[in-house]
């Protein structure tokens, strides 16, 4: 176990470090200390490596979430973007761009990160609001089903604002729900860094309770875990980080719903151990598909969320049929 972890905190440290090479062509390492040609150092540091960074870090907040997220709801399906916080989010932050405005909370929160987190919020409401219709509430299997309808729901007042929208907003805003990383410098990538920071104390902190959850409700609240108090606290925290997340890369489907799987597979069921697994596997499988993203079709860029929702949607087939089996 702990050979695996070491060559996966390795691997993962050898993808962030060597992506920024690679692109539409290669960029020397001597580009670091100077090299021959400025503008190769100039695309090294303006773009490349932050564009890593934010990778790596939008890839280990949204694989904490989704671990969070299965812990939680007992399925091996759920995950932000199932659950239509991402669209929830995404939505929120269309709706900013439609209507033109402009403004920051405190001069520290800008308004798309405030009107994403308000849209993610509204989508994790509007399930405890399903869920309270029934005596009893739902099950985590129906409020599963709930949040997959919701995801439908956002999707299709997503494509409503956008068809309303003049043909330039509207092939921004098409293109912003495609997901994405560019970047210019390192602002991107420090205003994500919060994200992380939160939700993986977040997973470390709770790690032991959803331990026991994962066993049954019955079982977390005999060993003294309050299921409610700890839903609210979780959903809170997740709401607050995809939004942050969606707010700078668009929605980026199914990471966190694949990569806990695979970090679990390699490391256990610990859920304090899977929060450090999913980061560093989350935070390589993000930079690794932006790579080909920008690498494979040059110079043309594919959005990154068309890479991954090809591979995750593979993924999730496959977890449907092995689930059958």
């Amino acid at each position: 176990m702990k050979r695996r972890l070491l060559v996966l905190y390795l691997l993962s440290a050898l993808v962030l470090c060597a992506s920024p090479f690679i692109g539409a062509y290669f960029i020397s390492p001597d580009a670091l200390f100077g090299g021959a040609d400025p503008a190769a150092s100039q695309i090294l540091f303006e773009l490349r490596i932050p564009r890593a960074a934010l990778g790596w870090l939008t890839g280990a907040t949204l694989a904490i979430c989704g671990l969070i997220f299965q812990a939680l709801f007992r399925n091996p399906l759920a995950s932000p973007d199932m659950l239509g916080v991402s669209m929830g989010a995404a939505l929120g932050a269309v709706a900013y761009i439609r209507l033109g405005i402009s403004f920051a909370l405190f001069g520290l929160i800008s308004g798309l990160s405030f009107a994403a987190f308000t849209g993610a919020f509204l989508a994790i409401a509007l399930l405890y609001a399903a869920g309270s219709f029934k005596r009893g509430g739902l099950s985590m299997g129906s409020l599963l089903l709930a949040g997959v309808a919701l995801n439908f729901l956002f999707g299709s007042f997503n494509m409503m604002i956008q068809y309303t929208g003049g043909f330039a907003d509207s092939f921004k805003m098409m293109r912003w729900t495609m997901g994405g990383l560019q970047t210019v410098g390192f602002a991107s990538a420090l205003a994500s860094l919060p994200g992380l920071v939160i939700i993986g104390a977040v997973g470390w902190l709770v790690g032991p309770q959803l331990d026991l959850l994962v066993c049954g409700e019955d079982m977390a609240a005999s060993r003294g875990v309050s299921v409610k108090n700890l839903r609210r606290l979780v959903f809170f925290f997740v709401s607050l980080v995809i939004g942050v997340s969606v707010a700078l890369c668009g929605p980026i489907g199914f990471v966190g719903l694949m990569c806990p799987h695979i970090a679990r597979a390699l490391t256990g069921r610990s859920h304090r151990q899977l929060t450090i697994s999913c980061a560093f596997f989350g935070g390589a499988f993000l930079v690794i598909c932006d790579t080909a993203a920008r690498a494979f079709w040059a110079p043309t860029e594919i959005p990154v969320g068309i890479i991954t929702s090809a591979i995750g949607s593979s993924f999730f087939l496959w977890l449907l049929v092995k689930g059958r089996g």
